[in-house]
């Protein structure tokens, strides 16, 4: 664990990760990225592109005149790199966006991945990949057809205690893992109630689609292994004002081909953050777990240290690192990563739904 840690310091200052291997390579180029969609998330990736080495902030697409003004004196974007929603197409015809970064409401992923990939551009896709998986397939064959790469915007692949998690389940450092406790949720006070997240129309879910979705990750990527079986109930809504189309709060069960058992939950109506192994001879866990850090971890033989990353800096340098090299991107982030979640997610739903358990 000593020499880990040493490790982890000297990667991190040079701003890479564990768990997602970056090309080492010497390069003045950068990858040129566009970013669709400006609300709160793609201004963390902004200064995350900001801070980076491989990347540069190119491009922005929005259909809000002022953002367009403020983010172009911010980010120095020039007015021809500036689109808005229906005119978006046109960014075809500019060779100076190398990737398009799809940070925009679930319900619209899919539509703009596609429109990304008919331009030529590689893809980066906010998870949850799409609403459905029909349209996750959509986007998989749109980008397969136009020779571009995919990605699912999973930043965790990136961090390092949430790597080293992964590390502990898969190379069952204490054993095969038996029980997994995965849990997001928020005390969210909607002050707008047309706030796109609670809109099913928009969002595709509630919680479960939108924090849900890294419980998922984290009990496939610690076990290595895809869940069997699924079974789920809705919590009592607490705010029928709000949570009229979409789901407060959800718990669910995963279960395992190696007999593991996942218990998860996600909610907008209380706070929780933790991500909980338990093993044949010893347990590991990690919480804060999920949101944007500092994590704290602990396992039975004590605690877990390691460095503070930018998140969203290591992710596109790393994302970067491989596609200036023309090297294809690893399958953990990839489009079928996104279909995989997407397809346990409708699972969950049929099975809060009809209160049977439902094969994965």
């Amino acid at each position: 664990m000593t020499n880990r840690r040493v490790f982890l310091k000297q990667i991190s200052k040079a701003g890479l990760s564990l768990g997602f291997a970056p090309l080492l390579f010497n390069s003045d180029k950068k990858l040129r990225v566009a970013l669709v969609g400006l609300g709160r998330y793609a201004g963390y990736l902004a200064e995350g592109i900001k801070a980076s080495k491989y990347c540069e902030l190119k491009g922005i697409v929005t259909g809000t005149p002022e953002k367009e003004i403020k983010w172009a004196k911010e980010y120095g974007i020039a007015k021809k790199d500036i689109y808005n929603y229906d005119n978006f197409d046109t960014i075809a015809q500019n060779p100076d966006i190398d990737l398009i970064y799809i940070v925009l409401p679930n319900a619209m992923h899919a539509e703009f991945a596609i429109r990304a990939a008919n331009a030529k551009k590689h893809v980066i896709v906010e998870k949850p990949m799409a609403v459905s998986v029909k349209e996750c397939e959509q986007i998989i064959a749109a980008c397969k057809k136009n020779k571009v790469q995919l990605a699912v915007g999973y930043r965790l692949h990136f961090e390092p205690y949430n790597m080293e998690m992964k590390r502990l389940g898969q190379e069952k450092v204490f054993g095969e893992v038996r029980y997994i406790d995965a849990s997001l949720g928020y005390g969210i006070d909607f002050e707008n109630p047309n706030d796109w997240h609670i809109k099913k129309a928009l969002s595709g879910g509630g919680p479960l689609t939108n924090l849900g979705v890294y419980c998922i990750q984290a009990a496939r990527y610690i076990t290595g292994k895809e869940p069997v079986s699924v079974t789920a109930q809705f919590s009592p809504i607490t705010r029928p004002a709000l949570f009229k189309e979409v789901e407060e709060a959800i718990t669910w069960q995963m279960r395992f081909d190696n007999k593991a058992v996942a218990t998860c939950s996600s909610s907008y109506s209380y706070g929780i953050d933790r991500l909980y192994a338990s093993a044949e001879n010893g347990f590991f866990e990690l919480s804060p777990a999920i949101s944007y850090g500092p994590f704290i971890g602990k396992t039975s033989e004590g605690v877990m240290t390691f460095p503070e990353i930018n998140q969203q800096q290591t992710q596109m340098d790393a994302i970067a690192s491989y596609l200036l090299a023309n090297k294809e991107l690893p399958k953990h982030i990839s489009g079928i990563e996104g279909l995989l979640d997407v397809k346990i997610i409708e699972a969950v739903y049929k099975a809060a739904e009809t209160g049977k358990e439902v094969l994965v």
